[in-house]
């Protein structure tokens, strides 16, 4: 019972703020030039105003600054504990311990996202953005976050974390393509790592889950206005926070418990982020096999691909929804299963469902291919080159 109040307390003013901020960001927006126009690699045809990632940083902001002051008062003894349950109470020394570690995740969630607004008005070089968003993973990692994975020294472990954090922010960032799609992935990732947290360790993680809630709750008012037909878009600002804030959170959650053994339970993160995850790394080999920049925008994304096969837009968002419950309600059965040889079969599930992913973008991509010749109409003259024509316009797609 607990847990559940604990949930409820998260979600609810994180979800309270998200929706008012994001509604005030839909009138604010064209007033400093965040609008994002139509363009030939992107699939709204109305200008949309950009900014609603906003929204989601103060949903997580304000909410969780408001619980810190909350939390500081009853340990300074300026108000009565005993409204707070009592299995929480013992924990709110260790949650002010981890004070300087949760305002240096917010902190650099705030620079991105500003840097990220900044982008949606000036675009920039995408190599000033990859610099900005190593030099702030390297501060989280400085600040104490950082990978172990039973390494010796730290050395390893810091650049591993560096690269999972950049990985990740980039990984929200291209998904970004269709109304709900990293609104609701992130919103998904952090209901499961929050009940990973709270019910399938040795004892619960507080402050990890209750950040991962107060995210959720973020993202769930933040779809309000997303939900297709999209009335603003998140940007840069919102989606390079929840990555950097999803890829912090799975490093900071502890999912190995010494006592248990089960080593394999570390995969958990990788099954519940799987779907983003091989649409980022799909695209960016795509793009290199190719000779484009890995971060010019194009629609081969799984999203489009789905497209492509004939769905709607609200149900191919909708098929990738179910495709990271899948994996993720895999990542939660590794704490169900003991040992390394159970742990395979949850591998192999999530394989088989990457699998069927894959066949449905290399049908998504031939349906695309034959759309266009059939919308080509060359004359004579040109019947010669028409091939190389074709092909090279499959190129920018």
């Amino acid at each position: 019972m607990t847990e559940f109040w604990f949930a409820l307390g998260c979600l609810l003013p994180a979800f309270a703020v998200s929706v008012l901020v994001t509604r005030l960001m839909i009138s604010v927006a064209p007033l400093c030039g965040l609008v994002d126009q139509p363009a030939a690699r992107k699939v709204h045809t109305t200008p949309t105003p950009l900014g609603g990632g906003m929204g989601i940083v103060c949903g997580v902001v304000l909410p969780l600054a408001l619980a810190h002051l909350v939390v500081y008062g009853l340990a300074q003894g300026y108000g009565p504990v005993e409204w707070v349950p009592p299995t929480l109470q013992q924990h709110l020394s260790g949650m002010l311990y981890r004070t300087p570690q949760l305002w240096s995740i917010l902190i650099a969630g705030l620079l991105l996202s500003v840097m990220g607004l900044l982008d949606d008005v000036h675009p920039t070089s995408w190599k000033l953005r990859l610099l900005v968003q190593v030099l702030l993973a390297a501060g989280v990692v400085w600040s104490g976050i950082r990978i172990t994975l039973f390494l010796g020294s730290p050395l390893p472990g810091a650049v591993l974390t560096v690269c999972w954090l950049v990985f990740l922010i980039n990984s929200l960032n291209f998904l970004d393509n269709m109304d709900g799609l990293t609104g609701g992935i992130s919103l998904i990732a952090s209901l499961f790592f929050a009940g990973i947290m709270l019910t399938q360790t040795a004892e619960p993680r507080w402050l990890v889950a209750g950040m991962l809630l107060v995210i959720a709750g973020s993202c769930a008012g933040f779809l309000i206005w997303n939900w297709s037909p999209a009335r603003i878009f998140m940007g840069d600002s919102g989606s390079t926070f929840l990555g950097l804030m999803l890829g912090c959170l799975t490093v900071l959650g502890t999912y190995y418990d010494e006592t248990s053994h089960d080593t394999h339970v570390i995969l958990a993160p990788l099954c519940v982020l799987a779907v983003p995850l091989y649409d980022f790394i799909s695209v960016m080999l795509i793009r290199f096999k190719r000779g484009l920049s890995p971060f010019q925008p194009d629609k081969n994304h799984f999203s489009h691909r789905l497209v492509d096969l004939g769905l709607t837009r609200k149900n191919a968002v909708l098929t990738i929804y179910l495709c990271t419950i899948l994996t993720g309600m895999a990542g939660l059965l590794l704490y169900r299963l003991p040992g390394w040889g159970s742990a395979w079969v949850i591998i192999v599930m999530v394989a088989c469902v990457l699998w069927v992913i894959a066949i449905l973008e290399t049908a998504g991509r031939r349906a695309a291919r034959q759309t266009h010749r059939a919308s080509a109409v060359p004359t004579v003259e040109d019947d010669a080159a028409s091939g190389s024509r074709i092909e090279a316009s499959d190129e920018t797609r």
